[in-house]
């Protein structure tokens, strides 16, 4: 089963990988075609009624293969409101094609014309509440006409993210739907045909744009809490400066006094805040806790901490206290096995700290995806295991990310990352979070070793981050 929502971001991963939705569309429409051939006889009257999204772009390549019907095709609006660039295109080549085309911009000028199937393709998935006009009139007379209703992908009016159905939407006979099931369409008395349009395994195992399109921040909201630095100064700089420019509107490091200087000398963009000590200690956790919980912060815990005895005993007592959403990395990682905490953890292990925690010993984690995903189940926590392939999962969901160059196995790439997800975090879950921020990291390393090859730093990715996650959001 498949939501609307992660339907298209799956549309969008297919695109990534050769198979462009254009073509995905000649697949729905000549599958809708199919269906109508099982339900109607030769020279039925056949009357599709598209709207101008891609549910109508479905339709219009459907019209070219019923050539052994009498067929009109009713495009809901005006021609150049059509939506996308492929159904305008499917639309065109009806025209051009001569043919039978109706239009209605007004819904008083809806007249559904006697026929013995009508193909119901005004609205598919991402459609929530009641139909409006001229929708609202044409489901009318869909649902009131005495003839085979067959719904493409979903009946109009019903959301293909929670299984609601509007109360004045299509009611349908038949429903032919794309790649999977949808949310609530087995709760219809609805006889529901799934067809495989030749989407790749791939775009839902591998993350990819669609992936970001479903988290990136659409405004800028939030702040990240950096815990980190002591022993070393530059990871939590790189983790924060990552998360502002993931979207966060400001970005807090509370470190040790002897490092805050060094640390805010790296952009006068962070805000340090000192702490007592030469570590972080279990003293200071009831401050930090405090101001985490306060002013509703993702907390970025572990890079530069050290493995001081007495450091890796404030990350879990924090852990033990803080109820939010954290990304735990780097050293901090030791203590998250056997964790009791009400925080949303993203973990953020490389290869040799997943063994740490419990998970396999390799050098490939693309081969044992089964063996992280059962960590992640025992753990009660999101793991995103870095390594050439990154492996993201949450115990029941898992997917991998294989962009990125070998020059991000430079330091502190690993920091960008932990900034990366926990700007995500601020306005996605967890796993979704952890998927978009791989892709995104690993796409700006790509972007930047094209001009530097294998001598980028961790710091140039800084500036090819937002083009990641937002330059291509109007494709």
């Amino acid at each position: 089963m498949i939501t609307g929502e992660r339907m298209a971001a799956v549309d969008r991963n297919a695109a990534a990988l050769g198979i462009p939705q254009k073509q995905l569309m000649e697949s729905s429409g000549h599958a809708v075609a199919r269906a109508v051939d099982r339900l109607a006889d030769a020279g039925d009257r056949i009357v599709v009624v598209a709207g101008r999204g891609n549910n109508g772009g479905d339709a219009f390549v459907a019209a070219r293969f019923l050539e052994d019907y009498e067929v009109t095709t009713i495009l809901l609006g005006r021609p150049d409101a059509i939506r996308t660039d492929i159904a305008r295109e499917n639309y065109d080549a009806l025209e051009t094609c001569s043919y039978p085309l109706e239009t209605v911009t007004d819904s008083s000028d809806f007249d559904l014309p006697e026929c013995d199937l009508v193909v119901d393709a005004m609205l598919g998935t991402g459609i929530t509440g009641e139909l409006r006009e001229p929708e609202a009139t044409a489901a009318r007379a869909i649902t009131d006409a005495d003839a085979t209703v067959l719904s493409v992908d979903v009946p109009s009016g019903f959301d293909a993210d929670d299984g609601d159905h509007a109360s004045n939407g299509v009611d349908a006979d038949h429903v032919v739907t794309f790649h999977d099931t949808k949310p609530g369409l087995e709760a219809l008395s609805t006889p529901v045909e799934v067809v495989d349009i030749g989407i790749p395994a791939a775009a839902e195992s591998r993350v990819g744009p669609g992936d970001v399109a479903l988290a990136r921040p659409e405004g800028r909201t939030g702040r990240a809490f950096v815990i980190g630095g002591g022993p070393y100064t530059g990871a939590p700089a790189l983790a924060a400066q990552a998360a502002l420019r993931s979207g966060m509107e400001l970005a807090f490091v509370a470190a040790p006094k002897m490092v805050a200087g060094e640390i805010q000398s790296y952009a006068e963009d962070l805000i340090v805040q000192p702490y007592g000590g030469e570590v972080l200690t279990p003293e200071q956790v009831p401050d930090l806790v405090d101001t985490a919980e306060r002013y509703d912060d993702v907390v970025v815990l572990g890079p530069g901490l050290g493995t001081d005895e007495a450091t890796l005993e404030a990350v879990e007592r924090f852990l033990e206290r803080y109820t939010g959403p954290a990304v735990i990395d780097a050293d901090a990682l030791a203590v998250v096995p056997g964790l009791e905490t009400e925080a949303t953890l993203v973990c953020t292990p490389n290869r040799r700290e997943l063994e740490r925690m419990g998970g396999p010993a390799t050098t490939d984690l693309s081969t044992v995806t089964d063996e992280i995903e059962a960590l992640a189940a025992e753990l009660g926590h999101v793991v995103l295991a870095k390594g050439a392939t990154d492996v993201i999962t949450d115990g029941e969901r898992t997917v991998t990310c294989p962009n990125g160059t070998q020059g991000m196995a430079v330091g502190g790439t690993g920091d960008l990352l932990a900034g990366i997800t926990a700007g995500l975090l601020e306005h996605t879950d967890p796993f979704e979070a952890a998927a978009a921020a791989a892709y995104v990291n690993g796409a700006a390393g790509e972007s930047v070793a094209e001009s530097k090859h294998d001598g980028l730093l961790a710091s140039d990715l800084l500036e090819a981050i937002p083009e990641m996650l937002w330059g291509g959001q109007d494709e």
